[in-house]
C-alpha cells in the first residue's frame, strides 16, 4: 500500500470514527435525559404494588405504544428522506423511551430492582454497594483482596451513585435501567453505521424487545446483549473483506475502525462479564478461521476457474497474514483493557494460592443439560426466531450480515456442546446463561428475514399498492404484542421486587417487612460500637443482604461460586466450623487472633435457644441445587466474657469483639 493510501484510509478512518463516536455520545445523552426523566416522573406519583394492581401494567402498555410510534415515525422520516437529524433523536428518544417504560414503570413503585435483594441479585447489589462506598476496586465481600468477578458495570454504577447521592442498593434500580437505555441507544447508532438506517431502527427494537424480556434480570450482562449482534457484523467486516479497488483512491478505512471497535467492546465485556467475553472472543477466532477459509478458497478458485498460475496471485501466507494481524491487534486491544480490572487479581494469584477448583462453573440446571432450540417454541418469538433461522440459512451465502450472525450462533451451540462435554471432567461452561443471547441474535436475524422476506413477496405478487401498509400493519401490532407480554415474562422477578424488603426496611407491596427491617438499627450499633467506617469492619453472617445494603466486609461469602478463589471458600468455612467447637472464650479469642486471614471484628447471628446459629453452605456439584445449607451453631457461653459485647436486635444477636 503507498504512502498516499495509508494517508488516505487514515483520513477516512478518523473521519468514521469521529462521525459514529460523536452520534454515540449524542444517543448516550438523549437516553440518559429521556430515562432519567421518565423515572422521576415515575417516582412522584405512589403508585399500587404490580403484583396486587394491574395500574402500572396498563400505564407500562400505554407508554410502550408511544415508544413503539416514535419508532415508526423514525423509521417514516428515514424512508422518505425528511429532516434526518430529527428521525435520528426521534429514534434514539424513542428506543430509550421503550426500555425506560418497559421497566420503570413496573418497578415505579419499589426501589429494589429485578429480583429485589434475592438469590443472585444479593451478591450483585452487594458489589455495586462496595463500588459505591469507595472508588478503588475491592473484592465484593473480603477485605484487602483485589475483584475476581469483573467490576466495570458495578464501578461505573457506584459514580453514578455517587453523582446522585444515593446508596449502592437504591442506586441499582435506577443505574440498572439508564444503562440499558443507553446501551440500546449505542446500538441502534452502531447498526445504524453498518446497515440501512431503517432497518437498523427496526432490528435495534426487535433486539431490545428481546433482551428486556430475558436478559434484563442480569442486568450488567444485559448491556452487552443487546450491543453484541451489531458488534459481531462489524468484527465479521474487520476479518473477511475481499479484494478492494483502490482505483481512484481509497474510500474506505479498509477495516481498522471496525477492528479498533471490535477491540474496544471486547475489552470492555471483559470488564463486565467474564463468560459473555469469552463467547465472543470465541466467536470472533471462528470467524477468523472462516475469513482465512474463503480467502483461500477464492485463491483456489483464480487458481483453477480463472486459471491463473501461482506465480500470479498472493501465496497461502499473504493472504491469511492480514486476517491473523487485525485478529492479534482486536486481541491487543481487548487486553489492554481488561487488565484494568483482571491485572490485581492476576499479579495476586501469581503470588497466593487460589482455590483447587472452579467453583463458580459448578453448576447445572436442566437448561444446561440440552441445547436451547427457541426458534421451536409455539409463541410470537419463536416463530420470530424461526424466521430468523431460515433468514440465516437462505443468506449465509450472500448477506454479510447473516454470516456474521450465523457465526455467532454456531459459537453459542458449540459452547453448549463443549460445555456439556465438560461436566465429564466434573465442570461446565455455564452454557445455560447464553440462552438470552442465542434469542437476540435470532430476533436480529428474524428482523432481517422479515424485512427481506416481504419485500421478495412484495415483489412475486406483482407489488400490489396496499401490500406495504399490510405488512407495516403486521410488524407493528406483533411489535405491540410482545412488548405488552415483557411484563408476563418477568412477573417472577417483578414480584419479587416488592416483596423483598429494601434498606430503608419498607416492603413496596405494604406487607410486614422481614427482618431486614433491624438492619439499620443493626448497623447504627456496629458503628457506635466499633468506631469505625463501614469499609475498615469485618462482618461474619449468613445474612448477606445485610452486606449488600451497609459496604462492611464480609469474613465468608454467600457461596463458594461467588467467593473470590483468593479467599480460600473451604478452608475458612472449616475455620468457622472449628470455632464453634471451642468452649470458652479465651480459645475463641486466641483462634480469632491465631486466623490466617483479617478475623471478623462482629458477629452477626441468628438467635436459636441456647445458641446462635449461622446458616452456611457447602458446593455439592454436580447435584442440581448446587448447594447444600447447613447450620453452625455457637454456645452462648463462648461469647460471655468482656471482650465481647453482645446485642439483641429483634431476631439477630450483635456481637462485637472488643479484644
Amino acid at each position: 500500500m503507498s504512502g498516499q493510501d495509508s494517508s488516505g484510509r487514515g483520513t477516512v478512518l478518523v473521519r468514521q470514527a469521529g462521525n459514529a463516536l460523536g452520534d454515540a455520545v449524542l444517543a448516550a445523552v438523549v437516553a440518559v435525559v429521556v430515562a432519567g426523566i421518565g423515572l422521576f416522573a415515575f417516582a412522584l406519583v405512589e403508585w399500587p404494588a404490580f403484583n396486587s394492581s394491574n395500574v402500572t401494567r396498563s400505564l407500562t402498555t400505554v407508554g410502550q405504544v408511544v415508544a413503539l410510534a416514535m419508532l415508526v415515525g423514525a423509521i417514516w422520516l428515514l424512508r422518505v428522506n425528511k429532516w434526518p437529524w430529527v428521525a435520528k433523536v426521534l429514534s434514539w428518544a424513542g428506543i430509550s423511551t421503550f426500555v425506560t417504560v418497559t421497566l420503570g414503570m413496573p418497578l415505579a413503585a419499589t426501589k429494589l430492582y429485578l429480583f429485589g435483594l434475592s438469590v443472585d441479585q444479593e451478591f450483585r447489589t452487594q458489589y455495586l454497594t462496595r463500588l459505591t462506598d469507595g472508588a478503588a476496586l475491592r473484592d465484593m465481600n473480603y477485605i484487602d483482596l483485589p475483584p475476581y468477578y469483573p467490576g466495570g458495570w458495578f464501578w461505573l454504577g457506584g459514580r453514578f451513585a455517587n453523582l446522585l447521592g444515593l446508596d449502592g442498593w437504591a442506586a441499582f434500580k435506577p443505574w440498572a435501567i439508564v444503562s440499558l437505555a443507553v446501551a440500546a441507544a449505542v446500538a441502534l447508532v452502531l447498526w445504524s453505521k453498518l446497515i440501512r438506517a431503517d432497518w437498523a431502527v427496526a432490528v435495534t427494537a426487535a433486539t431490545t424487545a428481546v433482551t428486556i424480556a430475558y436478559a434484563a434480570p442480569e442486568a450488567y450482562s444485559s448491556v452487552l446483549v443487546v450491543l453484541l449482534p451489531p458488534v459481531l457484523v462489524l468484527a465479521w467486516g474487520a476479518l473477511y473483506r475481499p479484494a478492494e479497488s483502490t482505483t481512484g483512491g481509497p474510500t474506505t478505512a479498509g477495516g481498522w475502525g471496525a477492528v479498533i471497535g471490535t477491540g474496544l467492546f471486547l475489552g470492555i465485556m471483559a470488564t463486565f462479564y467474564t463468560l459473555y467475553f469469552l463467547v465472543a472472543a470465541f466467536a470472533v477466532g471462528l470467524m477468523a478461521l472462516a475469513a482465512a477459509g474463503l480467502t483461500l478458497r477464492a485463491r483456489h478458485s483464480a487458481m483453477h476457474v480463472q486459471r491463473r498460475t501461482k506465480a500470479e496471485i498472493p501465496t497461502h501466507w499473504r493472504l491469511v497474514w492480514p486476517i491473523m494481524l487485525r485478529l492479534i491487534m482486536i486481541g491487543a486491544i481487548a487486553g489492554v483493557l481488561a487488565l484494568t480490572v483482571w491485572g490485581p487479581y492476576f499479579l495476586e494469584a501469581l503470588q497466593g494460592k487460589t482455590a483447587s477448583s472452579g467453583t463458580a462453573l459448578h453448576y447445572l440446571p436442566e437448561a444446561g443439560s440440552r441445547l436451547p432450540l427457541p426458534m421451536m417454541e409455539f409463541s410470537l418469538l419463536g416463530g420470530f426466531c424461526l424466521i430468523g433461522v431460515i433468514w440465516l440459512v437462505l443468506r449465509v451465502g450472500s448477506s454479510r450480515r447473516a454470516q456474521a450472525l450465523a457465526v455467532g450462533v454456531l459459537a453459542i451451540y458449540l459452547w453448549c456442546l463443549l460445555s456439556m462435554l465438560v461436566t465429564a471432567a466434573g465442570s461446565t461452561l455455564l452454557s445455560f446463561r447464553l440462552e438470552p443471547v442465542l434469542r437476540v441474535l435470532l430476533a436480529a436475524a428474524g428482523a432481517f428475514g422479515f424485512v427481506e422476506g416481504a419485500r421478495a413477496v412484495y415483489q412475486i405478487v406483482n407489488e400490489p399498492q396496499r401490500f406495504k401498509p399490510v405488512v407495516a400493519a403486521v410488524a407493528v401490532i406483533g411489535a405491540v404484542a410482545f412488548s405488552q407480554h415483557i411484563p408476563d415474562v418477568l412477573a417472577p422477578e417483578i414480584t419479587t421486587a416488592y416483596t423483598d424488603t429494601d434498606g430503608d426496611g419498607v416492603r413496596a407491596d405494604k406487607r410486614p417487612p422481614s427482618a431486614v427491617s433491624y438492619y439499620r438499627e443493626i448497623d447504627a450499633e456496629l458503628l457506635e460500637q466499633t468506631g469505625r467506617a463501614r469499609a475498615e469492619s469485618v462482618v461474619l453472617t449468613a445474612d448477606m443482604s445485610f452486606l449488600s445494603i451497609y459496604p462492611y466486609f464480609g469474613f465468608q461469602a454467600l457461596t463458594s461460586h461467588y467467593a473470590n478463589p483468593l479467599a480460600d471458600f473451604s478452608a475458612r468455612a472449616a475455620e468457622i466450623k472449628r470455632w464453634s467447637t471451642l468452649e470458652t472464650p479465651d480459645e475463641l479469642v486466641a483462634a480469632l487472633r491465631d486466623c490466617p486471614w483479617r478475623a471478623p471484628d462482629a458477629f452477626l447471628f441468628r438467635q436459636a435457644g441456647d445458641g446462635y446459629t449461622l446458616r452456611l453452605a457447602e458446593d455439592v456439584y454436580p447435584n442440581d441445587p448446587n448447594v447444600k445449607r447447613y447450620q453452625v451453631s455457637f454456645a452462648k457461653a463462648l461469647f460471655e466474657d468482656p471482650r465481647f459485647r453482645i446485642t439483641d436486635i429483634g431476631p439477630f444477636t450483635l456481637v462485637v469483639i472488643s479484644a
